[in-house]
């Protein structure tokens, strides 16, 4: 017996982080999450699964319009030619408080009961699926402890959207405990919610597949869904199936032993070969490049963001890699001393110094500074929001950071006139 395991499928939601640039691959952006859903339908096919379990949000929450739930009718349609089953459980992104439109689901399609736990029988398997979808999105209450006891002589299978022992990057929505879990006498556990891939074993194997497409950058690496094979014995085999068009990932390069942004830059561009070099998949990569290390560069990077995207768009350009595009390159590089070497100058440069370090701790300059930026706020073009990492700081009013950075900057600016 062999089923697909999905959840978080969240169909039509944007996926957010390159939009905004000229060069974004708006049509793959688009339509990323059908794409990936169309390929797992395709996979389902190919390998002639006995039937699919999709463990909630499957939808964003309510279509703008019927094209999300038409294009699910057609998808679940080429299942129902191929004879596989689909048992659809609703999170909370497709609970029925989140939800006004709907459609009518080919007759293959059966929907767990949001009042009650359902289940729903494969005599012609052995198995027995267990579920409940939510009925509204804010759902606290256990709801696994609900769930019927398990069918001797059966597969039990129970399907939840859960946020598992209230899993800190997700909403504590159907909390409950894996030590709960495993005693309830399932085999298997179709979990959904949690957006990274996770696997349990013990008295029941425990799954979340992750989400099937990554939508940002906080959703790195490989997406989709699992294929699970029950052999006769009871034992279950669990296999990652890929199915997601476009991947995210974090560069991370060190420029420590760079003096300047032309060397950074030049830095940048040997990493990103390198990575086009080890990464064998023909996938579009979705890629935020992330600058380090205490570098003599610091101060002339300071601000400098937009440029520095600039040439490793270039960078990236005489690759000649299509398939590659930036998300954002961030600096989070440190000063490659405290200062100390300016303070022994005792020139003017030093003096400077010495000025920018006390105000930090003067709360009539910090006021001053505060209003003339607080003025600018309100008429910054979008471009400059989204380019310069201070302006929350400034809007909260909070500009040590600000002024910690700008230091070494200002300083480094001034002594290429020496």
């Amino acid at each position: 017996m062999r089923f697909i395991h999905a959840a978080d499928i969240h169909l039509d939601s944007p996926l957010t982080g390159l939009s905004a640039y000229a060069d974004a691959p708006v049509d793959t952006l688009r339509t990323a999450t059908r794409d990936a859903f169309t390929n797992l339908v395709s996979l389902a096919i190919d390998e002639r699964v006995d039937f699919m379990v999709i463990a909630g949000d499957l939808y964003d929450g309510n279509w703008k319009d019927y094209n999300t739930g038409l294009y699910f009718v057609k998808e679940m349609s080429r299942l129902d030619r191929a004879s596989i089953p689909v048992y659809l459980l609703h999170g909370n992104h497709d609970a029925e408080s989140e939800m006004t439109r709907k459609l009518l689901l080919p007759k293959n399609v059966s929907v767990f009961d949001s009042r009650k736990p359902s289940s729903f029988r494969l005599d012609s398997l052995g198995v027995v699926l267990h579920g409940r979808s939510f009925k509204n999105a804010a759902t606290l209450e256990n709801l696994a402890a609900t769930y019927p006891d398990a069918v001797p002589g059966l597969v039990n299978i129970g399907v939840l959207h859960t946020a598992l022992e209230g899993n800190a990057m997700h909403a504590s929505y159907a909390p409950c405990s894996l030590a709960e879990l495993h005693a309830k006498g399932y085999d298997y556990w179709a979990l959904g919610h949690v957006h990274e891939y996770a696997m349990w074993r013990g008295d029941s194997v425990i799954v979340f597949p992750g989400n099937l497409q990554g939508r940002h950058i906080r959703e790195t690496g490989p997406r989709g869904a699992v294929l699970v094979e029950c052999s006769a014995a009871g034992e279950m085999e669990v296999q990652r199936v890929y199915v997601d068009v476009l991947r995210w990932h974090r560069l991370h390069v060190d420029v420590a032993g760079c003096s300047n942004l032309e060397e950074v830059a030049r830095a940048i561009g040997r990493e990103l070969e390198s990575l086009l070099d080890a990464v064998a998949d023909t996938i579009p990569l979705a890629v935020r490049v992330i600058v380090s290390g205490r570098t003599a560069a610091h101060g002339e990077l300071f601000g400098m963001e937009t440029q520095l995207r600039q040439e490793v768009l270039a960078s990236i350009a005489a690759l000649g890699n299509d398939k590659l595009w930036l998300e954002k390159v961030r600096l989070d590089t440190l000063a490659i001393d405290d200062g100390q070497a300016l303070r022994e100058r005792a020139d003017a440069l030093a003096d400077l110094q010495d000025v920018l370090a006390s105000a930090q701790d003067d709360p009539v300059f910090l006021e001053a500074l505060r209003a003339d930026l607080s003025g600018i706020l309100g008429k910054a073009p979008l471009e400059l929001r989204s380019s310069v990492p201070y302006f929350d700081d400034i809007k909260s009013g909070d500009l040590t950071t600000l002024l910690r950075e700008i230091r070494p900057s200002l300083v480094a600016h001034l002594a290429k006139g020496d």
